[in-house]
């Protein structure tokens, strides 16, 4: 674990950082190795963003399930310098997919998903799957036809197509097969059934899986919570409950950033550099003198998948699996995954007590994000029950924990609105610097939003010109590929994650039939 030192004050330097999460945190913490402190602005009451940990009467809930790991050494060190070794555990890695029951492996293993539908069903999704590689589709360019071709309609229907519609809040039929070529590789029934007969295989080589991951013992939250501390003691400035209500420019750069605290107060801070990771449509909104239309418009026109946990307290031994989380594939529930907090961390929980998390991906223009927390925990307590999974009587207690644009949404008008919206940057705010997952409009995991804005720090610091948009651009998912061995140029910045590109259109409709219901 790191000390920082104060820096030496610094005449005509002034830092401003936007948003308290680990992009924002880790921009000022890295800003001080280079003697630099900065005044870091975040709008809620608590540090650490989608990563932050959520504590209700003495609980304690991540949101999503934060894995820390990493390939991009940088990133690995600059959590270790935060907190110390003795502040992580060493989980295993264990999630499966629920449905009908049963418990499938994931990755799909045949021979397990074969035994747990049972002879009859078995027999169908081979016979169904045997039917699609005599006449597979035609038009392959959709992910559902894609996976068909692949598993036949009875596992599709099974193993993804609940799922990722649950999520992504659009058909599968309307995503596009490049994304199934990334997310699901050479998959197909006849290759999972060769390696459910072959020996034992390195784990560490199958999409999405790793065998293991770090985590902070009291949660994801932790880290940020303690990266505050340090910065803070070195001599920046954590304001919280305060949002930014303008940014002014002049000449090609921005000048000052106007505040705006719980109480309706206003204060402005001049800037020679604004670190921003907040929502990066909010960011050219908050822009004085307003931006062009065309910018404006570009900036209105991205979308948003927001993000809603439903924490039921239960006695322990009433979960009998010891999963990380599980995937729920039943299309008679609206969670599409479930978080076991106590096998995240024994420090998450009580003593005797465990807590589930029940995941909800929404519009905001859903009922259920403007829905009583009473009666989103009565809908958890029920689905469970309806799953098989707890008693609805077990269920003793529930909050409700929300998160806003929890996931930048990728569709066919995005990457021309990211475009304009750079461009306007780079020509009249160019000491504003974008970084991390809702500041670049990028589907980012943790470490990448980290190593964008560590690469930023040292860009203000030292001059360099590390190209922060090149992070996060490969094809493979980051458990799998091997990225950069120190997170610099001249080889990979990042080890890519991707969301799939879904039609307006598609959004549209799922938006307007969501608020109806």
């Amino acid at each position: 674990m790191t000390e920082l030192s104060t820096p030496p004050a610094e005449p005509g330097r002034e830092i401003l950082v936007i948003g308290a999460g680990p992009a924002g945190l880790s921009a000022a913490f890295q800003l001080h190795k280079y003697g630099i402190a900065s005044t870091v602005l975040e709008a809620d009451s608590q540090v650490g963003g989608i990563s932050r940990t959520v504590e209700r009467d003495g609980w304690r809930f991540d949101i999503g399930g934060h894995r820390f790991f990493t390939k991009v050494r940088a990133v690995e060190e600059l959590w270790h310098e935060i907190l110390d070794d003795a502040d992580f555990l060493l989980r295993p890695r264990k999630s499966r997919i629920f449905y009908n029951g049963a418990y499938y492996d994931y990755p799909i293993n045949a021979g397990n998903a074969l035994r747990n539908l049972g002879p009859a069903e078995a027999a169908r999704c081979v016979g169904s799957y045997l039917w699609a590689r005599a006449r597979p589709p035609k038009d392959q360019t959709d992910y559902e036809s894609w996976l068909v071709a692949r598993f036949g309609w009875r596992l599709y229907r099974t193993f993804f197509k609940t799922y990722t519609e649950k999520v992504w809040g659009v058909p599968v039929s309307e995503m596009p097969a490049d994304w199934a070529a990334q997310r699901v590789k050479s998959l197909s029934l006849a290759n999972a059934i060769v390696n459910a007969v072959s020996p034992s295989r390195n784990q560490k080589k199958i999409t999405s899986l790793i065998e293991e991951f770090q985590y902070p013992k009291y949660g994801p939250g932790m880290m940020w919570e303690v990266c505050r501390d340090k910065v803070t003691a070195a001599g920046s400035k954590v304001v919280m409950n305060t949002t930014v209500a303008g940014i002014r420019h002049a000449d090609g750069r921005a000048t000052a950033v106007v505040a705006r605290d719980g109480d309706g107060g206003t204060t402005v801070y001049p800037c020679t550099d604004v670190v921003s990771s907040m929502p990066i449509s909010e960011l050219i909104t908050a822009m004085d003198p307003p931006v062009p239309a065309a910018v404006a418009q570009a900036a209105r026109d991205l979308r948003y998948r927001d993000f809603i946990t439903v924490a039921l307290v239960v006695p322990a031994d009433k979960v009998p699996w010891n999963d990380n989380w599980i995937y729920i594939h039943d299309p008679q529930v609206r969670t599409m995954r479930i978080q076991n907090f106590g096998s995240w961390s024994p420090f998450l929980v009580k003593d005797g007590r465990n807590v589930l998390g029940l995941e909800y991906t929404v519009f905001e223009s859903d009922a259920a994000w403007t829905a009583p927390d009473d009666e989103l925990i009565e809908q958890g307590r029920r689905e469970l029950a309806k799953l098989g999974l707890v008693d609805y009587d077990d269920v003793e207690a529930g909050y409700v924990v929300r998160q806003g644009k929890a996931y930048p949404i990728y569709d066919d008008r995005y990457r021309a609105n990211v475009d304009v919206i750079r461009g306007w940057l780079a020509e009249h705010a160019t000491n504003v610097h974008p970084v991390g997952r809702n500041g670049m409009f990028r589907y980012n995991n943790q470490d990448h939003s980290m190593l964008t804005a560590m690469l930023t720090a040292e860009n203000i610091a030292t001059g360099t010109t590390h190209d922060v948009w090149s992070v996060n651009v490969e094809e493979e998912y980051h458990e799998e590929s091997a990225g950069s061995p120190a997170g610099r140029p001249g080889g990979s910045l990042g080890t890519g994650r991707d969301a799939p590109v879904l039609s307006r259109t598609s959004l549209d409709a799922a938006a307007d039939s969501a608020a109806r219901s």
